[in-house]
This record gives C-alpha cells, structure tokens and sequence, in this order.
C-alpha cells in the first residue's frame, strides 16, 4: 500500500534540490503569520509546527505564530484554512489523516482539500506505532496479545482521532488475532497519552512521535512500529510485519498548506522557505528524533503524494465496509 518507487524516487531528488525554488522578492508578508495545527499543544504536530514556526521567522523575517485549533482530527482547524484571507498570512501543518483520510470518513467535513488548499510545501513522512501503558506486562505483540484474550475488557485502544489510521489498525488487529478489540477515539495525542500515562488505558496506538519521549523515559512501551524496515531512532522495537502481522504498508506523511487562492509568490516563497529550514543539520537531526524521516516535497509532489495516499485509503475503508459518518 505504499507509493511507488519511482514516486518515492522523485521525492527523494526532490529533497535535494528543493533549493532550486527561489523566493519571490515581492511576497513579503505584512505581518506575523499564522501556522494552524488541528491538536492540541504537547503532541507530535505541535512539536513540528513549533521548532518549524521558530525557524521560518528567520527564513521569511516575520514572526510565525502556532495556533492550536484541536478538534474533530484536524477538521476544525482544516475549516478555519478555508475561510482564511489567502493573503500570506495563515498556513496549516497537517499530516495525512486531514488531508487525505478525514475527507473520505466524514459526510460532511466542511472542507475539501484539493479544491481549497493550496500545497505549499512536504516536510517528513513517519509511521504509526503500538504503545502499551507501564501497567500493562506486555513487551511484544505476542504477549500483547495474550494479555488481552485472558480478559476481554483489557482490549481497549486509544486513537488520537476517529476514523483515522490508528482506528483503521485497531480493525486491522482485532480482525487478524480474532479479538474484540475497541478503539477508543480522543481529541489529539496528548489527551491519549495522558490517560495511558495515568494507566487509564492499556494501550494506543499513534505516530511514533507521539510515543518516542516517553518510550524513552520508561514511562510507556512501544512494542511494535508498521513499515517495512525498525526505525532509527528506536531500532531495538520490531515491526510488526516482523511479529507476524503484515499487509499494511503506508507512508503517512507532514505537509504545510495555504488557503487556495493564496498568490503563487508567497506559496514559493514559504515553500523556498520550507527547503532552506529543513536543510540545516539540527533541524534534520531534531525531526529524526522525533521519529520522523525528513522528506522536503515542492508543492507539485507534496499534491502528488496526497492523491496517491487518497487513493490508497478510498481501498482500505471500501475494503473494511467502513460508512462515512
């Protein structure tokens, strides 16, 4: 289910000549702009938005501020997007579950991406993990597993939104190990982190960023990652292809958006912007450690990538039987 090679092949060039784009004199913005995230401060999007926000000011010389606008996966702030004056001063850093997944799941999401935003530029893709609470024994799938079948209330699995990829997975595991599982939905990462934190939950499932500090700390268990290969920054947690689960390969990915009619100068300006920011060695190393692998996109293959992904997720939920809700 992922792209193909020569997709991935152009993302990869493009990655180095991102700097070929070159910044439009004349779009300078006016005053402070502002970078929407649909969750909440603590979680893996508002980390990127916020170390990315720090960086543009340099790059565009105006202040760059983080506004939070959780809520409903990212649709909330995906809403405030489209009735943003496309004047340069509002952008939006959302991964593929707004993008791509959200407008397939819900009958009426109140925004349609390809007609009302505008790529501006990719920042990274990453890969969704399965983390258990430090109250739960488990230190594999295996005995995840078994854990769970020896009582049934104990197979409850948060998701960071509705509808989305983790719920997708929480399907997928349920249906493969033949277990009742159930996915409990919540608005953002953080609030889901912090009941597993507090044992309120046994289990979730998120990006690795989500998971990775605390993984780190002791203070929760990631015990398995999709995608084909362990990631670097925690290589000593298995696949779950690796754990006899296999056949959901995807690529999640990072992009930042502007309102459709937003003037071509400032969207290559930004994108310009985007390339230089990602290029310098602490933020690279910065965003690998938050699991993510650093992937600049021009906004022609970052609206390559989120109709490919688009077309992989109208499979999966065809598939599943899913209802848009």
């Amino acid at each position: 289910m992922s792209l193909s090679r020569r997709q991935l092949l152009a993302h990869a060039l493009a990655a180095s000549a991102g700097a070929s784009i070159a910044p439009q004199a004349i779009a300078q913005p006016s005053q402070p702009i502002r970078l929407l995230v649909g969750f909440p401060p603590g979680g893996g999007s508002d980390a990127i938005a916020r170390l990315l926000a720090d960086r543009l000011r340099h790059e565009l010389g105006t202040s760059v501020v983080v506004d939070n606008r959780p809520g409903a996966g990212g649709q909330i702030a995906a809403q405030v997007l489209k009735s943003a004056a496309p004047d340069g001063h509002t952008l939006f850093l959302s991964h593929d579950h707004t993008i791509s997944i959200l407008p397939q799941v819900v009958r009426k999401p109140g925004f349609d991406p390809v007609h009302d935003f505008a790529p501006v530029a990719g920042i990274a893709t990453f890969v969704n993990a399965l983390a258990v609470s430090s109250s739960t024994p488990a230190r594999n799938l295996a005995e995840y597993v078994q854990w769970i079948g020896e009582e049934a209330k104990r197979g409850t699995v948060g998701i960071p939104a509705p509808a989305s990829t983790p719920e997708f997975l929480v399907k997928l595991l349920g249906q493969h190990y033949q277990l009742d599982l159930v996915a409990a939905p919540y608005k953002g990462s953080a609030p889901m982190l912090a009941d597993m934190l507090g044992n309120q939950i046994p289990a979730g499932i998120g990006s690795v960023q989500d998971f990775m500090e605390n993984h780190r700390a002791g203070k929760l268990r990631v015990i398995g990652v999709l995608g084909s290969r362990r990631q670097a920054a925690m290589p000593e947690v298995p696949t779950l292809a690796e754990q006899g689960v296999g056949g959901f390969e995807d690529l999640p990915y990072y992009g930042i958006y502007a309102p459709r009619a937003t003037p071509k100068a400032f969207v290559e300006r930004f994108s310009a912007a985007v390339a230089q920011v990602l290029r310098q060695p602490d933020v690279h190393e910065q965003l690998t450690a938050l699991g993510l692998s650093v992937l600049y996109m021009t906004p022609a293959q970052l609206a390559e990538r989120e109709q490919a992904y688009t077309q992989v997720w109208k499979r999966i939920i065809q598939t599943s039987g899913f209802k848009p809700q």
